[in-house]
């Protein structure tokens, strides 16, 4: 079972982690983006991290529902409004949920990427952080996921050509590049494997 606790800890590592890799997450997006994926989500987990500080316990659909919020209204280009919806659709899932199992947090993600890939028009293997939310959410669903499998997940984005996003006018110039919008998701999955 996760707690709201769970939920504040995973939200918590993945801020953390967004900081230490915002510089290498601003270098793969100057290779295919306009370089400031990394800039961009170190203002939003920023934002959260501070608007969480002046609050007492949150449920876990609040939890997600603040951090939703924020990254849709503090983080630029797609990244907010992409990560703003995955949060906000896994918390309608959640509704009043105290605990959750995990089946519910497996279902939630699912939600999570469905609300994604309507929001971004993408599909899988286009090169977005699809890439590496679904198959995250396929290895969850046999009990199989470890942090390097994220990490695979993640490397898998090279070698695909581009079809969404900014990243898409580059065509073949974009092959042999990580997504940074993948290598952010990665960061929030292994945050999640180490408070599961």
């Amino acid at each position: 079972m996760m707690t709201p606790l769970a939920f504040t800890q995973w939200f918590e590592v993945w801020s953390k982690d967004i900081q230490t890799h915002k510089e290498y997450m601003s270098d793969l997006d100057n290779a295919i983006g306009d370089g400031d994926h990394g800039f961009n989500m170190a203002k939003g987990v920023n934002a959260y991290q501070e608007t969480r500080q002046a609050k007492q316990e949150l449920s876990i659909s609040e939890e997600c529902k603040l951090i939703g919020m924020t990254l849709l209204s503090k983080v630029g280009g797609a990244s907010g409004p992409l990560y703003g919806s995955a949060f906000l659709a896994m918390a309608k899932v959640f509704g009043d949920a105290q605990e959750i199992s995990y089946d519910q947090l497996v279902t939630a993600l699912q939600a999570g990427v469905d609300s994604i890939m309507m929001r971004g028009k993408a599909i899988r293997h286009e090169k977005t952080m699809i890439d590496v939310w679904m198959p995250v959410i396929e290895a969850l669903k046999r009990n199989e996921l470890n942090e390097s499998l994220v990490d695979r997940y993640v490397k898998d984005t090279a070698p695909l050509k581009a079809t969404k996003g900014r990243a898409a006018y580059l065509g073949d110039r974009s092959i042999g590049h990580i997504d940074p919008g993948s290598f952010s998701s990665g960061l929030l999955f292994k945050a999640l494997l180490k408070v599961l």
